[in-house]
């Protein structure tokens, strides 16, 4: 097994169990580097083991126990160390992170084992700004770089940096539980939970950078949280239809992974995409998802968002596309949760219903904002529409911002496409016959 792809499919999983085992997320994060580094050596020698990932988990804790026992701490950490004895008596090879006993599981844990689920709570406990919330859980539980968070976040590395370290010593410092919360404090605990799966599915979706647009399993992992959170929120209907919401919109957004890169890995763009490639089983799901969850009362960003992308799934051509109505959602959305990103789609709908002028003017005015002046997504769409209009030129200009702009390699080799398009037909119409 390719170590690097282990470590993207599964570094979550193992980080997650790491931090229950040792309560600490630097020094798990820290003996998942010694353990990799140690499969580096003894894996090509050795052979593959017959479980990679409890062969990961079960060195870098056996490790961490090493580690203690040199430093004066081990005193402090023994009590905690001695709780998992169990665990370490077990063979590598036979360790399932879900049955790992843990005599200190409430009865919510005991229904749902699910570490990923526990660092999620941990990371999103209402004693740490939503900020660091976020920024916390997709570090570990996605693997996102600290340089791509504060991409993301539009702040300087070093002030991400320290914005995890101290999330961190807060969690370690306040003594946060690393548990799902009961039934009764479940509610009031969602909407930061809700936000950081659906920013998984999203970076799952578009990754931020690298030279690939889709992680799969990021994408599955999200749907899968969403998943077991509805379980968790059974006979909680109010509280229920907001992850129906969310669980259906990354399911509408999911079934069209198939269709948005061409057979040799390049970016097709929805409306030119061919949707027999599109997966029915899931737009019908995420509908009927939709759908329950506004016949519930969900009125929020998700119930809404997925309105949207229902609408782009079920049209059978991108000509039948109702964009009238999707401006007409996005207006109610921004009306709820303003968002410059929302009014950068918005002014596309716009565009797209009918008054491309019109979404232009809109785009100009967002141009002006400065936390989008690094959102290569707004001159991308700048560039399309007077790519549509004919101004070759402008439309130019705007894709050479767009690209200076992006990190992710398919997006760039797809911008420098459209680049060299427009710059031929300028070149052309500029040309004296």
């Amino acid at each position: 097994m390719d170590l690097e792809k282990l470590h993207r499919e599964e570094s979550g999983r193992i980080l997650s169990t790491l931090i229950r085992l040792l309560g600490d997320f630097d020094l798990a994060e820290e003996m998942l580097q010694e353990a990799y580094a140690t499969a580096l050596q003894k894996w090509p020698l050795e052979g593959l083991p017959a479980n990679p990932v409890a062969w990961l988990v079960s060195t870098a804790r056996h490790k961490a126990i090493d580690r203690l026992r040199r430093e004066h701490s081990f005193e402090l950490k023994q009590a905690e160390i001695a709780r998992y004895s169990e665990f370490l008596a077990q063979p590598a090879a036979g360790f399932s992170p879900e049955l790992a006993p843990d005599r200190e599981r409430d009865s919510v844990d005991d229904m749902f084992p699910d570490d990923r689920l526990r660092l999620i709570f941990t990371c999103c406990h209402p004693g740490l700004a939503q900020e660091a919330q976020v920024a916390l859980t997709l570090r570990t539980v996605c693997g996102i770089t600290t340089e791509e968070l504060s991409r993301a976040f539009l702040v300087p590395v070093p002030t991400m940096a320290q914005r995890l370290v101290r999330a961190k010593r807060k969690i370690r410092d306040a003594g946060i539980p690393y548990c799902v919360p009961s039934p009764e404090e479940l509610p009031g605990r969602l909407d930061a939970v809700l936000l950081v799966v659906y920013l998984i599915f999203n970076e799952g979706y578009l990754a931020s950078s690298g030279d690939a647009l889709v992680r799969r399993e990021l994408c599955a992992e999200a749907i899968r949280l969403g998943r077991l959170l509805c379980e968790l929120l059974q006979g909680q209907s109010e509280s229920r239809s907001d992850v129906e919401a969310l669980l259906g919109l990354m399911l509408l957004h999911n079934s069209r992974c198939d269709a948005r890169l061409s057979a040799d890995g390049e970016l097709i763009l929805l409306e030119d995409q061919d949707r027999s490639l599109w997966d029915g089983d899931q737009i019908r799901e995420g509908t009927a998802l939709t759908e329950l969850a506004l016949r519930s009362g969900a009125s929020g960003v998700y119930a809404l968002q997925a309105s949207i992308s229902a609408l782009h799934a079920n049209a059978r051509t991108a000509r039948e596309t109702d964009w009238p109505q999707i401006a007409a959602l996005y207006r109610v959305l921004l009306s709820i949760h303003p968002s410059p990103v929302i009014e950068v789609n918005r002014a596309v709908a716009v565009a797209m219903a009918g008054s491309p002028e019109h979404g232009l003017v809109l785009l100009d005015d967002l141009e002006k904002r400065e936390e989008l002046r690094e959102f290569h997504l707004l001159p991308a769409a700048k560039a399309d529409l007077l790519r549509r209009l004919g101004r070759m030129a402008e439309a130019s200009e705007a894709y050479r911002r767009a690209l200076s702009l992006a990190t992710n390699d398919v997006e760039r080799r797809f911008l420098r496409g459209r680049l060299s398009q427009t710059e031929a037909t300028s070149y052309g119409e500029s040309t004296p016959p």
